[in-house]
């Protein structure tokens, strides 16, 4: 019985892309893999699109500036989330990208689950009606009400121990990333790896030190095999990433990846949609940007990272170093 050469293409194809690891996602790749879904009519082909959108590779197969120049912009697009302008905007001129050398989406949480290309919840003033109010809340007891054997979630089976956060307990810029990796699950601090070494530079780069800011994580265990964050973890931990933020009352918040930034503005979108722009979050300013781990993968995303901290410091009232002439 002969096999239609066809099908096994087909096939072929889609065992190749089953069998790609996500944080070594290449862009050629991706576009072949997409190019073959359109010209088969392959049915997840949608989702395919939006999972490489999540993936912050949207703009490889879709010309937004043209389709929304001629048909405007779909109706889940449409409405503009609230962005917050510095009187001093931004710098004048870029300073040049530091000697620093931008993970994957996950899921965001919300009260409702949003379509794909919902707009995000940029304004979030308060507290929901759903979340527990603590009165003269500290991190000294946020952390003692989590515990250093903490079962909340299935996480705790594979953790060696809970990553609460570190830094300055009245910082105004405070970093969130998604989630302890091998180093932090042993050393039991957040961003201590290479993507943590990474990120202290890029704190020096703004002029100050790892200890002058707050570092936390959505959740506070390690994922197995550094997995991203699942629904029902995020869910589980994310309470207390608020209570830490509302206990520091940060002046900036830094969304470290998609993750985070996901889940703290509730929406499903891709980072490539929202970096480097600004919302208010709880009395804070938030901006999303690329994973220090990205960055090590994708050198060239360093100059947009670089870009976005500018902003930041320009709200904290940071000198930019001017290039020696």
């Amino acid at each position: 019985m002969s096999v239609d050469p066809y099908y096994k293409f087909k096939h072929r194809e889609l065992l190749r892309l089953n069998a790609i690891d996500c944080r070594l996602w290449n862009p050629l790749l991706s576009l072949r893999i997409c190019c073959f879904m359109i010209s088969t009519k392959t049915p997840g082909f949608e989702a395919w699109l939006q999972y490489a959108d999540d993936l912050g590779l949207g703009p490889f197969y879709r010309d937004r500036v043209s389709n929304h120049a001629s048909a405007g912009p779909p109706a889940a697009e449409s409405a503009e989330p609230t962005r917050f302008q510095p009187a001093a905007e931004g710098v004048q001129g870029v300073a040049p990208v530091p000697s620093f050398a931008p993970k994957l989406a996950c899921t965001a949480v919300g009260a409702a689950p949003m379509k794909p290309g919902a707009p995000i919840g940029a304004a979030r003033s308060e507290a929901s009606l759903f979340e527990e109010k603590v009165e003269d809340d500290s991190l000294q007891k946020i952390k003692a009400d989590i515990g250093p054997d903490c079962t909340r979630c299935k996480l705790h089976k594979a953790r060696t121990q809970v990553v609460f956060g570190v830094g300055n307990p009245k910082a105004e810029l405070m970093f969130v990333g998604e989630g302890p990796g091998h180093d932090e699950d042993l050393q039991g601090e957040p961003f201590v790896g290479r993507a943590g070494k990474l990120l202290t530079q890029m704190i020096e780069a703004m002029g100050l030190k790892r200890a002058d800011v707050y570092i936390a994580n959505v959740v506070k265990c390690r994922p197995p095999e550094n997995r991203l964050p699942e629904k029902d973890e995020i869910a589980t931990c994310s309470p207390y990433l608020l209570r830490q933020i509302a206990a520091i009352r940060p002046k900036v918040i830094v969304c470290l990846g998609a993750c985070s930034a996901q889940t703290l503005l509730q929406t499903t979108q891709g980072i490539s949609r929202f970096r480097g722009e600004w919302f208010d979050f709880l009395g804070a300013k938030l901006m999303a940007t690329y994973h220090p781990a990205y960055l090590l993968r994708n050198p060239p995303a360093k100059a947009d990272v670089w870009k976005d901290l500018q902003k930041v410091m320009a709200v904290l009232g940071l000198e930019v170093k001017k290039p020696k002439k």
